[in-house]
């Protein structure tokens, strides 16, 4: 099924290049990282607009504790969260002049905040259904994980929402961190609820 873009109505001109992403979008993934083995999660991200002139985004991420077909009942609680993290994706009103954008790229800043105790702004640019993003600035509290840099990467293939992070943390030079997959979850309309 193809997607439609929702109604501009309600969509703020400054973030049309990102309207791709709106939406509720679950699949699974991977993450490894010296320190951290190996590992499957499944996610669930949510991009939403209320007019303003960004993206909401929240992600959830669940690590894989069992086989996926454990036969178990659909009443039972789901894995609990590994990871969290949520923020605002942006347009700036400035066309940057030194980011070397080409003429079909837009600027783009996602700013994003995890209960593990970090906040860090990534910029990067927006095109044809791809996003290249690199941290601007990582801020974490006493407690947090020493995270210095962040590399993201999101693209929509074939109507799927593909990603991929890497991470320079813990004294580590940057690498592969988590990646995942994901396909868009369809909003239920009133034809289904008859």
């Amino acid at each position: 099924m193809p997607f439609v873009l929702p109604d501009p109505e309600g969509l703020a001109p400054e973030v049309y290049p990102l309207a791709w992403l709106l939406g509720t979008w679950r699949g699974e993934g991977v993450v490894a990282y010296p320190g951290i083995d190996e590992g499957a999660f499944t996610q669930e991200i949510v991009v939403a607009s209320d007019g303003g002139p960004y993206l909401s985004y929240t992600s959830t991420i669940r690590l894989v504790t069992a086989p996926a077909d454990t036969g178990a009942l659909e009443d039972e609680p789901p894995a609990p969260v590994w990871q969290t993290e949520s923020g605002y994706w942006r347009i700036p009103p400035e066309r940057p002049t030194d980011w070397g954008l080409t003429p079909e790229q837009h600027a783009v800043e996602l700013l994003v905040a995890d209960p593990s105790g970090h906040v860090a702004l990534y910029i990067g640019a927006v095109g044809k259904g791809r996003i290249d993003l690199v941290s601007d600035a990582i801020v974490r509290t006493a407690s947090g994980a020493e995270v210095s840099a962040g590399k993201r990467l999101y693209g929509l293939v074939n109507g799927e929402l593909m990603w991929a992070h890497d991470l320079a943390a813990f004294g580590h030079p940057m690498q592969s961190y988590a990646s995942g997959r994901l396909a868009r979850v369809e909003a239920a309309t009133d034809d289904d609820a008859a």
